[in-house]
């Protein structure tokens, strides 16, 4: 009889630590699912994850947009600046205009747009 009972003390033995394995594989495996999904959701949502990653490009969109907008205004006041510093004409113009100079001689008249407000009999 004691052989019955070591396999019977055996079988029920083999029959726990078998039960013990699956639950811990079981146990292991939604382990393993939670910490996927955390991970999951810490790459999709995170402070580095896609939705900023999309952010962070529509940025880099407009900001390269603005650089390429200011390289041409810089390109165009550049060349600007090399007409006035080459071109007689361009001075002369810019000098007349802008500053209201006048040549030896000349008289310049300025008229008045704006119309006086008329007043009222008291």
């Amino acid at each position: 009889m004691r052989a019955e009972e070591k396999t019977q003390q055996l079988s029920f033995g083999a029959r726990v630590s078998t039960g013990l394995f699956r639950s811990g594989r079981r146990l292991a495996a939604a382990i393993a699912i939670v910490i996927a999904v955390f991970l999951g959701y810490h790459a999709a949502f995170g402070t580095n994850g896609l939705t900023a990653y999309q952010q962070k490009r529509n940025q880099d969109r407009i900001l390269q947009k603005e650089i390429l907008q200011l390289k041409q205004q810089n390109s165009r006041l550049q060349e600007h600046v090399d007409h006035l510093q080459s071109d007689p004409d361009a001075i002369e113009h810019e000098a007349r205009v802008i500053l209201r100079y006048a040549k030896p001689g000349e008289v310049i008249y300025a008229l008045n747009d704006k119309s006086e407000p008329k007043q009222t009999g008291k």
